[in-house]
């Protein structure tokens, strides 16, 4: 995967907000500690984009255990704040009540760090959709910088 950004960061209005959490919580399954995404500033299934975010806080339930004193976002939760993005777009667009779960992660790439206090922004390029896969790439950027890239597969449970 290449390592240029799908889409300049600093040209989107980062606080118009298209979709908070309720509307991803009407959407997705994921509760409680597993809902990684906080919101949803761009869902534009005709150009097969969607851009979300995370606030990662200080209090979540990894910072503690997850190299104590320096916690860093496993990059594990990067990806499955990307899944749940993906699962978003799956859903919308096919209009499916089905799970969407994780039919693989490829060529997935770790190129920066993420700590608490940090706004991850996750993009994921839709490359395929049908009714019982999808396929995205997908980018997390923190301060106008690539963090991670991979390609993940959603297949139907």
């Amino acid at each position: 995967m290449t390592q240029k950004l799908f889409i300049n960061i600093d040209d989107i209005d980062i606080n118009d907000i298209e979709i908070g959490r309720e509307g991803i919580r009407a959407v997705n399954p994921h509760r409680y500690e597993m809902e990684q995404l906080n919101g949803i500033i761009k869902f534009d299934p005709e150009n097969k984009i969607i851009i979300g975010f995370k606030e990662v806080k200080d209090d979540e339930f990894w910072v503690r255990g997850h190299i104590p004193g320096r916690p860093l976002l496993p990059g594990v939760l990067m990806m499955e704040a990307a899944a749940q993005l993906c699962t978003y777009y799956y859903k919308r667009v096919i209009e499916d009540d089905r799970f969407l779960g994780f039919g693989g992660v490829d060529k997935v790439k770790f190129r920066g760090k993420v700590v608490p206090g940090d706004r991850l922004f996750i993009i994921a390029k839709n490359r395929e959709l049908r009714t019982r896969r999808a396929i995205f790439d997908t980018q997390g950027i923190v301060n106008s910088k690539l963090v991670f890239e991979g390609v993940i597969t959603g297949m139907v449970v």
